[in-house]
C-alpha cells in the first residue's frame, strides 16, 4: 500500500469553517420562517373582529380563540407574544375602525396599545401550554387579559371583550351569574377545548375519543347558559318616552350652530306632547333625552334654560336632560344628566365619572398640545363625577350611565347596588354615525340588561336609541340619523341577580387563576412528557402538515 509522505516542514492545514451568517441574515431567516404562522394569526384576528357588531358572526369568537391557542401551543414565550400581537393588531384595527372619523392615526395608535395586551396574552398562552389542563388555564388568561385592559392605561378601554360579541347567544344568560367576565370565560373555554380536540385528532397523541369529549365540553360550556334563569318579572311598571332629536351633521362637527341640537330635541318633545293630547300615543310618566341634547349650559345661558323649560312644560312630566355644564373652574366642563321637573325646573344630576382620554380630556395636556395640534379641539377637560347615577325621575328610580360608561362593569353595577330599578344609557354617537360604533354600544347595553335583570333605555342624539327588556331583547330601536320618539311601558325591578350579589368576585377569581397558571409554568419549566407515555401534540407543527 503506497504511503504518502508529508513534505518536511509542512503543517497540517486546518479545516475551513463556513462563516457565520450576519445578524441581519439571521433575523431575516427567522422572519421568513415565522411568516406562515404570522399570516394565520392575522387572519384569525380578523375573524374574531367579524364576531362583533355590526357583523355579529358570533361563532367566529370561538374560532378566533381556538386559532390563537393552536398558534401559540408549544412556542416560546417570545414567539407567543409576537403571535398574540399579530393576532391583536388587525383585530383592533378592524373593530375600532370607527375611530377613523377622528383620524387613522388615532385608530392605529389605540389599536397598537390594545394589541400589546394580546401580545402579553399570546406569551402567557405559550408559556402555560404544557401545563396539565391548559385549556382551562388558557380560558382564565383571556379573563386576565381583559381584566388588565379594562383598567390600564388611563382607566382602561374595555372594547373587544369576548362577552361583547356574545350578547344575544347561548352564552348570554351566564351574565346573570357572573357578569361579562363569566361570559368571556365560557366563550374562551369553548374555544380552547375545540383547539385541544383538534390536537387530539392529529399527531402522535391521536385520540379520537378524547377529541370527541373535548368537543362535547365545548358545547356544554355554550349551552350551560340555557340552564340559567333570567329574571324579568316585576310588580311595577313605568311609561317612558325616549326622544332622539338628531343632529345637523354627523362627524366631528355634529353640533352645527349653537342651539340647533337643543332645538331639535325640544321640538321633538313638543311634537310628542301634541300626539299625547291628540290621543295618538299614551301619556308617558317620564321622558329621556340623550347625552348632549342641550349643546349649551342651561345654568349659564338663559335662552337654553328657557327652551328646555318650554319643552318639559309642554310634555308635563319629569325629563332627564343631557347637557354640558361649566365648572367647577374655567378649565373644566361637566357632562351631566339632569332631572328637569315641569314645575320646579332642574333638580338632581349625575356627572359622568369616566371621561374618555383624548376625547373628553387630554392627559399630559401641556406637553402633548405642542406635538398634536388636533388636541386643541378639546378646549376644556371634562371634570369627573364623584357619585353614581341613581336618581328619582318621577315614579322611577333610575340608574344613569353616560355613553362609554356602559362598557365598564363597576359603573353600571354600582347603580343597581344603590337601588336603581331601571338603567338609562344617555349617549351621543353622532361623531361615529354609520361606522358600526352605535351597534357595538347597543350590544353592550343588551348584556347589561341580562347581567342586572333590568330594563335598559338608550337615548341617543342621532341613534341608536332603544328599549331593551331585562332578558336582553331589543323591543324597540331607532334608525341612525333620524328624528324619532319611542314610547314603551317597561318593568321596574327590585330583585337582584347572582351577578349583582357576587360583584367582581368571578372576575378576580378567574383572572387570578390565569396569573397562577403563569406562575406554575415558570416554576415547573417546560417539561417534556416522560418517555413511554403517549404525548399529545405539542404545537401546530404536528397538526398542520
Amino acid at each position: 500500500m503506497p504511503v504518502t509522505q508529508e513534505r518536511p516542514g509542512a503543517a497540517a492545514e486546518p479545516q475551513k469553517q463556513a462563516p457565520r451568517p450576519g445578524l441581519l441574515t439571521r433575523v431575516l431567516a427567522k422572519v421568513r420562517a415565522g411568516l406562515p404562522r404570522t399570516g394565520l394569526a392575522v387572519v384569525a384576528g380578523l375573524l374574531l373582529a367579524l364576531a362583533f357588531p355590526p357583523y355579529d358572526l358570533w361563532p367566529l369568537s370561538l374560532l378566533g380563540v381556538a386559532a390563537l391557542s393552536l398558534l401559540t401551543r408549544g412556542r416560546t414565550v417570545r414567539q407567543g407574544a409576537w403571535t398574540g400581537f399579530a393576532f391583536g393588531l388587525p383585530f383592533f384595527l378592524m373593530l375600532l375602525s370607527w375611530l377613523r372619523v377622528v383620524g387613522w392615526d388615532a385608530t392605529v395608535g389605540l389599536s397598537v396599545v390594545e394589541a400589546l395586551f394580546l401580545a402579553a396574552l399570546g406569551g402567557a398562552l405559550a408559556g402555560t401550554s404544557r401545563l396539565r389542563g391548559w385549556p382551562l388555564w388558557a380560558a382564565c388568561l383571556w379573563v386576565t387579559q381583559e381584566w388588565a385592559r379594562d383598567r390600564l392605561p388611563l382607566g382602561g378601554f374595555p372594547w373587544g371583550r369576548l362577552a361583547f360579541a356574545n350578547t344575544a347567544t347561548p352564552y348570554t344568560p351566564l351574565a346573570a351569574l357572573g357578569g361579562a367576565p363569566l361570559v368571556t370565560f365560557a366563550v374562551a373555554l369553548s374555544g380552547t377545548l375545540l383547539a385541544w380536540a383538534v390536537l387530539r385528532l392529529r399527531g402522535p397523541g391521536r385520540a379520537p375519543k378524547a377529541a370527541a369529549l373535548a368537543a362535547l365540553g365545548a358545547v356544554a360550556a355554550m349551552v350551560a347558559g340555557y340552564a340559567v334563569p333570567v329574571p324579568t318579572g316585576a310588580t311595577d311598571t313605568v311609561k317612558v318616552a325616549i326622544v332622539q332629536g338628531n343632529v345637523p351633521n354627523p362627524g366631528m362637527d355634529f353640533l352645527g350652530r349653537p342651539m340647533m341640537v337643543l332645538n331639535n330635541h325640544a321640538a321633538a318633545t313638543e311634537r310628542l306632547a301634541l300626539d299625547v293630547r291628540g290621543g295618538e300615543v299614551p301619556r308617558p310618566d317620564i321622558v329621556i333625552w340623550p347625552e348632549n341634547s342641550s349643546d349649551l349650559d342651561p345654568f349659564s345661558d338663559p335662552l337654553a334654560r328657557q327652551r328646555i323649560d318650554e319643552a318639559v312644560k309642554a310634555i308635563g312630566v319629569p325629563t332627564l336632560v343631557g347637557t354640558l355644564v361649566d365648572g367647577p373652574d374655567a378649565q373644566h366642563v361637566q357632562n351631566e344628566g339632569i332631572v328637569w321637573d315641569p314645575v320646579t325646573g332642574p333638580g338632581a344630576s349625575y356627572t359622568k365619572q369616566h371621561p374618555v382620554p383624548f376625547g373628553e380630556y387630554v392627559p399630559f395636556r401641556a406637553q402633548l398640545m405642542k406635538v398634536v395640534t388636533r388636541l386643541q379641539r378639546v378646549a376644556r377637560d371634562f371634570y369627573p363625577g364623584d357619585h353614581n347615577g341613581v336618581m328619582q325621575l318621577g315614579p322611577a328610580k333610575i340608574g344613569d350611565v353616560i355613553c362609554f360608561e356602559v362598557a365598564y362593569d363597576e359603573i353600571v353595577r354600582d347603580t343597581v347596588d344603590d337601588g336603581a330599578r331601571i338603567l338609562v344609557v344617555q349617549t351621543n354617537n353622532a361623531t361615529y354615525a354609520k361606522t358600526g360604533q352605535p351597534e357595538q354600544q347597543l350590544a353592550m347595553s343588551r348584556l347589561r340588561a341580562v347581567e342586572h335583570g333590568r330594563a335598559v333605555l338608550i337615548a341617543a342624539t342621532s341613534g341608536i336609541s332603544a328599549v331593551i327588556a331585562p332578558d336582553g331583547t331589543v323591543q324597540q330601536r331607532t334608525q341612525e340619523l333620524t328624528a324619532e320618539e319611542l314610547s314603551a311601558t317597561v318593568p321596574l325591578r327590585d330583585g337582584t341577580t347572582v351577578a349583582d350579589r357576587v360583584g367582581a368576585l368571578p372576575e378576580w377569581t378567574l383572572a387570578l387563576g390565569g396569573l397562577l397558571a403563569c406562575a406554575a409554568a415558570v416554576a415547573l419549566g417546560r417539561r417534556r412528557p416522560r418517555s413511554g407515555t403517549p404525548a399529545e401534540p405539542e404545537s401546530l407543527d404536528q397538526v398542520v402538515p
